[in-house]
């Protein structure tokens, strides 16, 4: 009896100046049938490296995590995708497991798995930060990306499964990369409240940040981790903090506008 071929699979990736992370990025998910690339005009060699690995690189300007990451998905020649940041590597055991499930006789229609991140040197484990599972691999004619910029996700119609494995997330090249990425992610998120009619309040100012802090370090056990444990759960308050600041800016601003 001949083995089940399973279905062909695309590798789609979003990158911008991802020179130094693209390739073994690419490398983790050589078991693919094709990768492709949406690069947003990167200025350094992002888009050379990924050609050179047989990826398929487009270029375009960026609209927004969800409608970049749909339009990825969008040029996929299979519909089979696999969804990867540039930072982020496909485990040994993820690898098998993705096989695994696209032997399936009859799979659902999307999977999620646990993502691992490398943090100030350590894996962090705790404080809400693993298993943050991620539904990544997914019929394309089935889900489609959605949730509220930055915070992308994946919607399948159908049941999903759970894959065996981590996903490596290797996040942040420094501290100072974690608080540019967080100035970036804050000013998006406070744009999309404002646009929703969104208000930030004293207690969304104070007890929000306060309680986030709690709620990663002691009852997530963010202390566990250590030190990394520590920044991770003030970083992840001070993140809270800063979106309503900035969203408090933004509505005194309109007002300031409305009454000239």
């Amino acid at each position: 009896m001949s083995a089940v071929r399973r279905p062909p699979l695309s590798v789609c990736i979003v990158a911008m100046n991802e020179a130094d992370r693209i390739a073994d990025c690419l490398r983790s998910a050589d078991f693919a049938d094709e990768w492709i690339v949406i690069d947003s005009h990167s200025t350094d060699a992002t888009r050379e490296v990924a050609a050179e690995l047989g990826a398929r690189v487009i270029e375009r300007d960026w609209p927004g995590h969800v409608a970049q990451k749909n339009f990825a998905i969008d040029q996929a020649a299979h519909d089979w995708v696999l969804c990867l940041d540039a930072d982020e590597r496909v485990s040994p055991e993820l690898r098998a497991a993705v096989l695994a499930a696209l032997e399936e006789s009859d799979p659902p229609n999307g999977f999620e798995c646990a993502r691992r991140t490398l943090y100030l040197g350590r894996w962090i484990r705790h404080g809400g930060w693993y298993p943050d599972r991620k539904l990544r691999l997914f019929r394309r004619s089935c889900g489609r990306w959605g949730g509220v910029d930055p915070h992308d996700r994946v919607a399948v119609e159908g049941a999903v499964g759970r894959l065996r494995g981590d996903l490596l997330h290797h996040s942040y090249r420094s501290l100072s990369d974690h608080l540019r990425t967080i100035d970036s992610f804050t000013t998006i998120a406070a744009r999309e409240k404002h646009a929703r009619g969104r208000r930030a309040s004293v207690v969304d100012l104070t007890l929000r940040p306060l309680w986030k802090f709690l709620r990663m370090y002691v009852l997530k056990a963010g202390f566990r981790d250590g030190l990394p444990g520590f920044v991770v759960a003030v970083t992840g308050s001070f993140y809270v903090f800063l979106k309503y600041a900035k969203l408090r800016e933004l509505t005194a601003a309109a007002r300031r506008e409305d009454g000239s």
